[in-house]
């Protein structure tokens, strides 16, 4: 009885693995035809879309995440995109994902009226919903590693944003980067289905404005989403 039992566990579970390989490769060829191989390539967007990633115990930019912000500037200068939002985890004083990439930017070059920051992006889905709802975006460019893609235009789709990716570098080519992307999806998936709302939302800030606005931090947007929930009320 026992072994029969666990026949059926290992049985259910290598099918539902199954199940999620597929809907991920499903996924990858859904999205395929959106992502180009460089800036010259992409087509014109009003925003280019920095995802999230690690930055260093000091604040600086892992390379990672330096190589999506260069990515990003690499299509403002190139007139492929008129803003960049740059979007990460800023839930903690301790970690802050956004403001070091926004301050490379401008240090870089790129005006701060050009550069919107999205503190509260916590995962893609909250930064794909944020920037339809909070920033007013109906299309963009992706910029992040290829592994990251497939998922991260997928949900633009889904939530009807207009979306194309160019890839940031080729990241870190490791099997772990694309491992975590079978249930990463399945999870984007159910988000989807269940149509979840971030916890975060606040004031609108359209991409058409001035970027400088959305420079207060995380916690200038928790007082903002109160507010904002308090007068619903």
């Amino acid at each position: 009885m026992l072994l029969r039992g666990l026949k059926y566990f290992f049985f259910l579970a290598f099918t539902c693995l199954l199940l999620a390989c597929a809907f991920y490769l499903y996924v990858e060829f859904k999205t395929s035809t959106y992502i180009y191989d460089s800036t010259d390539t992409v087509p014109t967007t009003e925003v280019a879309l920095v995802l999230g990633a690690s930055v260093t115990g000091e604040g600086d930019l892992s390379p990672i995440l330096k190589e999506r912000a260069d990515e990003a500037i690499a299509l403002y200068n190139a007139h492929k995109v008129k803003k960049i939002l740059v979007t990460g985890d800023n839930a903690t004083l301790s970690h802050n994902e956004v403001d070091p990439v926004g301050k490379y930017l401008v240090a870089q070059g790129i005006p701060k009226q050009d550069v919107f920051l999205d503190h509260a992006g916590f995962d893609t889905y909250s930064s794909m919903y944020r920037a339809k709802d909070v920033f007013n975006i109906t299309n963009m460019t992706i910029v992040s590693q290829p592994f990251h893609l497939p998922r991260s235009l997928y949900i633009a789709h889904q939530l009807g944003i207009t979306a194309y990716a160019v890839p940031a570098g080729n990241g870190e080519l490791l099997v772990y980067n694309y491992a975590r992307e079978i249930p990463a999806t399945l999870k984007a998936q159910y988000d989807l289905i269940f149509s979840r709302v971030p916890k975060y939302l606040g004031t609108v800030y359209p991409i058409s404005g001035d970027g400088s606005d959305t420079w207060g931090g995380f916690a200038a947007l928790v007082a903002s989403s109160t507010a904002t929930t308090t007068g619903q009320k």
